[in-house]
């Protein structure tokens, strides 16, 4: 039996200083949490509310175009969101787009702090040593967080957007990455569907709070749902930033 890791780290000798990383990337329940169960059905947990579908892949794609590293949990955001800060009301979420999370009633302060011990710190950790290891030789490195957003909410309007660029200070990526996108066939936000101005969120915890730079880009799940569109979908994305940071440095 394989062993349960919180966190995968893939390429992390590749040269670029791009660093691709992926927040929700599973819908993993680890066996020591809930008995593996939080109760919802195998719908629910296939839902957005579970994970970020599609992320992954083009996650792991975007990563292998740069030929730079990639970094991605391996647990539901259900059981702890690791883009939270670890004092965030919604870090262990009890309800969620309309369902209730049976696993999560009882999750009490010190289970809150158990599952930061297990999953949420080491996922942290393991993203700040890429960081620190290229700073450490003298690079800046990039972060490029990945998310995948649901088409529609419960009760919400559907979203127009392809895309969502989330930032909050720093504009170094995200302003010339919209710049470049504006001459392809897409509608993309601006802090859309989500704003990316959260204080302790995971790019702020990395980005914002070390002055790296940094960007969240969410794709729409639709978009994404086999892996020839994830591929796709990466090696675009990975293209258009390449473009983008180049002419800005021009």
């Amino acid at each position: 039996m394989t062993e349960y890791v919180p966190v995968t780290n893939i390429g992390a000798d590749r040269p670029a200083d791009w660093i691709v990383l992926c927040d929700h990337a599973t819908n993993i329940v680890p066996d020591f949490i809930a008995e593996g169960c939080l109760g919802l059905s195998v719908e629910d947990m296939a839902r957005h509310i579970a994970w970020d579908p599609g992320a992954l892949g083009v996650t792991q794609a975007m990563a292998e175009a740069f030929d730079g590293p990639a970094i991605h949990s391996n647990f539901s955001r259900l059981v702890i969101d690791p883009n939270r800060a670890d004092d965030d009301p919604t870090l262990v979420r009890k309800i969620y787009d309309g369902s209730i999370i049976p696993g999560n009633r009882n999750a009490d302060a010190d289970e809150v702090q158990r599952r930061i011990d297990l999953l949420y710190r080491p996922y942290h950790d393991g993203l700040r040593a890429l960081i620190d290891a290229r700073l450490a030789a003298g690079r800046t490195p990039r972060l490029i967080s990945i998310h995948s957003f649901t088409p529609q909410l419960i009760d919400e309007p559907p979203r127009p957007w392809e895309l969502g660029l989330l930032w909050d200070k720093d504009d170094r990526i995200f302003r010339p990455l919209m710049d470049r996108l504006a001459h392809e066939p897409l509608t993309v936000g601006d802090n859309e569907p989500y704003s990316g101005a959260l204080s302790g969120d995971c790019m702020w915890m990395h980005g914002t709070s070390r002055g790296i730079p940094h960007l969240l880009i969410e794709v729409r799940n639709d978009l994404i749902e086999t892996s020839d569109q994830q591929v796709s979908w990466g090696k675009e994305l990975a293209r258009w930033l390449t473009e983008a940071m180049e002419l800005a440095e021009s």
